[in-house]
């Protein structure tokens, strides 16, 4: 019986179930994902090799297969268009990017969603969020050891009971995404789906300006060392963040999120 079935037998929320990872990092390859992580953070165009030389001046003895091998565990990759792109999992759908010269200007006209890196005192944890194109207001976000698709669903659901629904739901081309459950609750809904072109973190860019906001503002100064404190840290941060002038906006993330609708939703 998989853990997302035996957590909805128990009425158990899956983002609330943590398990021993089934890979034991060792305490040096802890420290260089989190150096990669702050890395990646400030210059998110550097591949393996550039990667390679940044750790190399940090004094880390490591080879360029490693560090590939690191940044694919971290679900990260360089920001730049490929030629060619990579084929999804089996029995999943890539849908095109809707975005690209569309004006958005109205609350729940665009929804985005992302999954990033975040160091946990000797190990290492995944954050995902929803967040409202126009306003950058963060809707929902969830907590997860391990790069699955159910607590990415979960954030999914907790977003559409508390705010409606989107127009348009923008994610990028990870299995999290394109797979059957996350997309077919877009669906049964009437959500139109976007998703990035393979490698250009850009097309989903209000979130990865986000990822670079809480991390560099709270996550690096604060060194968390338990779930619990990163749990009740990000509580209160994206709450500050929602609730403060945000610059280009003029007004908070939220007050733009309430007064952001459009007449079609008004109507």
């Amino acid at each position: 019986m998989s853990i997302v079935r035996k957590c909805k037998l128990l009425g158990v929320p899956r983002s609330s179930y943590y398990h021993r990872s089934e890979r034991n990092w060792s305490v040096e390859e802890e420290m260089m994902m989190q150096a990669i992580d702050q890395i990646y953070t400030a210059e998110p165009t550097y591949g393996s090799r550039r990667m390679l030389d940044e750790l190399r001046i940090l004094d880390y003895d490591v080879g360029r297969d490693r560090v590939r091998r690191l940044m694919r565990q971290m679900g990260i990759e360089p920001i730049y268009p490929k030629p060619r792109l990579s084929q999804p999992g089996k029995g999943h759908t890539i849908y095109p990017y809707l975005l690209r010269g569309l004006e958005i200007n109205r609350s729940n006209q665009v929804w985005c969603a992302d999954i990033t890196y975040i160091p946990l005192g000797s190990g290492h944890v995944y954050l995902t969020a929803v967040m409202d194109w126009s306003s950058r207001y963060v809707i929902s976000w969830k907590l997860s050891n391990s790069l699955d698709e159910a607590f990415c669903l979960e954030c999914l659901e907790e977003s559409l009971a508390a705010e409606g629904m989107p127009e348009i739901f923008n994610t990028d081309q990870g299995s999290q995404f394109t797979g059957k459950a996350f997309t077919g609750a877009l669906k049964a809904r009437g959500i139109r789906i976007s998703m990035d072109g393979r490698g250009r973190a850009l097309d989903n860019v209000v979130i990865e300006r986000f990822w670079r906001t809480i991390k560099y503002d709270d996550i690096y100064i604060r060194g968390y060392e338990t779930m619990g404190e990163l749990r009740k840290g990000i509580t209160a941060f994206i709450a500050k963040y929602n609730g403060r002038k945000h610059q280009t906006l003029g007004m908070s993330p939220e007050e733009k999120y309430r007064s952001g609708f459009g007449r079609k939703e008004a109507a």
